[in-house]
């Protein structure tokens, strides 16, 4: 074949070798001319790594500079386990269960802030690996403008779940690294931190991101449970399997304090309910959120009662399972604060609306619209009025 003057990529190495994958990437991304980029579709590098390095380029950073891990002093390590208590104290009994699941695979669990500084380390650290020991110590600054691409300033950054091997991580240096990271969203909404699985020369074990996006989940439901609440909401779609006891992953949890005002919120609430009301910061009321007065999830709560359904503005239905405190504050009465977005009408004629449509809903059949909703026939009967039963109860 006659000799051509455009130059070209590699041949593409067989998609079981990740490795020659990655280093092509790095050749086109980090060493070479950027404009054959788009003919790197088959490198398994994710947008998201490209993101990153294109920010460490843009901060000056170059893969082959060295990466300093300075000495930490007693007195910063001690203000920032004092200083990120809460998150920590939510997390121990997590990064428990994950040297469990780690057991015998070389890696270990890092917790940080949300400025990706380091605050807990747990798991097995091998003395006699510097690699190790200089990054698992509480006060390490592992954002991504102190050392570059990792799971750690990633997950920060994109607010994702992420998996990295070796050379995918921005400096020459942390190619030793193979890590999963997840993201932490506080009660409010916000990014308090990271969870971070880590090893150092060991196999790729990108399973590991799962474990940690789960682990992350139990730590966000730990945060949320720590709010002084007075009624906590399990919240799921209708049909899916609420049992007593610890909520499932996909469960939302919702703590409102004893006049109805949202305290805290897990992720998977967030997505349940509408976002623009659960923004950082709002001082939102129960009846903000669910088309149902506020007494019935009280009484709801106080009855231990099964799951309910329970109505949004939207038209959407949600099942919740309420449930009190054990030991609870003295309750105010409970009433709506000032501000409410949701349409004002008389708590008595509300309820009278939803009990009604329940039982249109079941095409008169008392007893399920009561079970449907959570209370007895006679208080249905009752709160309609009803002197007998509707036909086909």
């Amino acid at each position: 074949m006659p000799a051509t003057d455009t130059p070209t990529l590699r041949a593409a190495p067989p998609s079981h070798d990740r490795q020659a994958l990655i280093r092509q990437a790095r050749q086109v991304w980090l060493d070479g001319d950027a404009s054959p980029r788009q003919s790197l579709g088959h490198a398994p590098i994710e947008p998201w790594i490209t993101r990153s390095w294109q920010r460490c380029l843009a901060d000056g950073l170059r893969p082959h500079h060295s990466v300093e891990f300075g000495p930490v002093s007693a007195g910063t390590q001690r203000q920032l386990a004092e200083g990120n208590r809460v998150l920590i104290q939510a997390a121990r009994p997590v990064l428990a269960q994950l040297s469990r699941a780690i057991a015998g695979t070389r890696y270990f669990s890092l917790l940080t802030n949300a400025q990706g500084v380091v605050v807990d380390v747990h798991g097995p650290i091998d003395p006699q690996q510097p690699a190790a020991t200089t990054i698992a110590r509480v006060g390490v600054d592992l954002s991504e403008r102190h050392v570059g691409t990792t799971a750690i300033g990633a997950a920060l950054n994109e607010l994702q779940p992420v998996w990295l091997h070796q050379g995918e991580h921005f400096f020459d240096q942390n190619a030793v690294y193979s890590c999963a990271g997840a993201p932490l969203i506080g009660p409010e909404g916000q990014c308090v931190g990271m969870l971070d699985l880590t090893g150092v020369e060991v196999p790729e074990r990108p399973e590991l991101r799962h474990l940690v996006t789960r682990a992350a989940r139990h730590i966000e439901n730990a945060l949320v449970l720590q709010s002084p609440w007075y009624i906590l909401l399990r919240l799921n779609w209708p049909g899916a399997p609420m049992p007593e006891g610890p909520a499932a992953d996909a469960e939302g949890l919702l703590c409102l304090d004893a006049e109805g005002t949202v305290l805290a919120c897990n992720p998977s609430g967030r997505q349940m309910l509408p976002r623009p009301l659960l923004r950082p910061g709002s001082r939102l009321h129960a009846d903000d959120l669910f088309a149902l007065p506020w007494g019935m999830l009280v009484d709801h709560a106080r009855r231990q009662a099964p799951p309910l359904d329970v109505p949004l503005w939207s038209g959407l239905r949600l099942q919740a399972l309420a449930r009190l405190r054990s030991v609870t504050p003295r309750a105010a009465p409970p009433a709506r604060h000032e501000g409410n977005t949701a349409p004002a009408r008389p708590l008595r004629d509300l309820e009278t609306a939803l009990i009604r449509q329940a039982v249109d809903e079941a095409r008169g059949n008392v007893a399920e619209a009561a079970q449907r909703l959570g209370i007895s026939r006679a208080t249905v009967y009752r709160k309609l009025g009803q002197k007998t039963r509707p036909a086909g109860d």
